[in-house]
């Protein structure tokens, strides 16, 4: 029998935003780009900075680093009138070697924590946590598309 039309089970389909698949697919196009950002992963509290002409300074700053993972943050700062600096958007990422995945675990945007994975346990039942997660690691694609369009590297 062929089936003209796929049956209507419930299930999401693989690339249906939100979708367990579709998290999936972010945090291995994320690893990509990353890579791509940044060739080499320098040791454990390395900071960098990627400059490019008529952008904005990235910031990068190396948490972690281990055989398996690294931790990094990725942000541009904005220095405030009260001498302060701000960083916006200021994403904290955890790269998967082995898996060849990056995951966002804490995003701050407009200076207030937007998402934190510690806060969104797997075990809750409406699945706002793989929504939550697959909208904050959609924003890191884009902007790691966007920085790198701009011609932004971390270059030995």
């Amino acid at each position: 029998m062929i089936l003209l039309h796929a049956p209507q089970t419930g299930l999401l389909a693989h690339d249906t935003p939100g979708s367990f698949a579709a998290l999936m697919d972010l945090y291995e196009r994320n690893y990509i780009s990353l890579r791509r950002l940044l060739p080499v992963i320098p040791p454990a509290s390395t900071a960098r900075v990627s400059r490019v002409v008529g952008g904005l300074d990235l910031h990068l700053r190396i948490l972690e680093r281990s055989r398996y993972t690294s931790g990094l943050t990725l942000t541009y700062q904005f220095h405030q009138d009260d001498g302060t600096v701000a960083a916006e958007p200021n994403l904290r990422i955890r790269i998967y070697h082995d898996a060849r995945m990056a995951e966002v675990m804490t995003a701050h945007l407009r200076r207030r924590a937007a998402f934190a994975a510690e806060i969104h346990p797997g075990r809750q039942a409406d699945g706002s946590h793989l929504h939550a997660r697959w909208r904050t690691n959609r924003f890191l694609f884009k902007w790691l598309a966007y920085c790198l369009r701009q011609g932004h590297r971390f270059a030995r």
